[in-house]
């Protein structure tokens, strides 16, 4: 059996919006209720978060920025530069603890203390740019976890999976130009969902051209298409790349059952995704993958698929 961390801390569910916002305090207990439902907890290194430090967060956001979304939330502003990113005055310090914690997911990983990690964080992060908020997100977890490890640990090769119905912007336009970062999502058409980006001509841009690799699919898709797609375009690309480590985004509104898209995943869709996404880091990172929250909206379907999801890191 793998040495699987579980980061919770319910300092997470300090971050409020308003009851009818899908992003809501109870994804995240519904996400915990799974793994302890399912007997997974005495099997799991459970640890909470740690506050992250303000250079680690200037490495990929502008100090502008971190500094107006700081003031705002403390001044008690409903919301942070768009009406989708609703906040209340603990929103700032919820994100700083979220960023802390899927870093020191990291460290664990590269010190060999733990082989793999899920982060159950929130608010979450992949739509966040440098100077932008947007889509639930106001920093980029994954963005300044693959920093870090690039400037604290050296790692030269970072693989980022995106399965997340939404297409991961934030991320994808924080690395364009890095091919030390091979970004991969996999989301429904741009056409068709926020936030409009991700289109198979998204490549890259400069050095980094060649390192972007999107997937869009159409409403109504599946299992079979996500498998079929998944075969085609993610495994050969790392497979090439063979990254040293691999960051998820994981986002769980790709299922049939979540109303935050036209995409029909199973749940067994969702297993066999991870599955061959955990065979991925044991061919090529040593194993070393550490999957973070997204999305996901469904507080019932919640609990099965993060249980699922833990399971297979734990080797299960």
């Amino acid at each position: 059996m793998k040495r699987t961390g579980l980061l919770y801390d319910e300092r997470f569910l300090l971050h409020k919006t308003s009851p009818e916002h899908p992003e809501v305090p109870e994804r995240l207990i519904a996400a915990y209720q799974g793994v302890e439902k399912g007997g997974l907890l005495p099997d799991l290194t459970l640890f909470g978060a740690r506050r992250a430090r303000q250079e680690l967060v200037e490495a990929v956001h502008s100090i502008k920025y971190y500094l107006r979304f700081e003031e705002e939330c403390l001044y008690g502003m409903p919301y942070f530069m768009h009406p989708d990113c609703q906040m209340s005055m603990q929103t700032f310090e919820a994100a700083m603890l979220a960023i802390g914690g899927v870093v020191e997911a990291a460290r664990r990983v590269m010190a060999g203390e733990l082989d793999n990690a899920f982060c159950a964080v929130r608010p979450p992060g992949h739509h966040a740019e440098v100077n932008r908020a947007m889509g639930f997100c106001f920093f980029n977890n994954i963005a300044v976890t693959a920093r870090y490890l690039q400037s604290e640990w050296g790692v030269k090769r970072i693989g980022i999976i995106d399965f997340d119905v939404h297409h991961g912007n934030g991320t994808q336009l924080i690395f364009e130009d890095d091919p030390g970062v091979f970004f991969y999502s996999i989301h429904e058409h741009p056409s068709f969902a926020f936030p409009g980006t991700g289109r198979e001509f998204e490549k890259g841009t400069g050095p980094g051209e060649g390192y972007t690799l999107n997937s869009p699919m159409l409403p109504g898709q599946g299992d079979n298409e996500y498998k079929e797609t998944l075969q085609r375009d993610l495994f050969p690309a790392f497979e090439e790349y063979k990254p040293e480590i691999i960051l998820i985004s994981a986002g769980f509104d790709a299922h049939v059952d979540d109303d935050m898209s036209d995409i029909n995943l199973s749940t067994a869709g969702f297993t066999w995704m991870m599955e061959r996404i955990v065979d991925l880091a044991e061919q090529h990172a040593g194993g070393r993958l550490i999957s973070v929250l997204e999305g996901g909206y469904n507080l019932q379907r919640l609990p099965e698929l993060i249980r699922n999801h833990v399971s297979l890191l734990l080797g299960r």
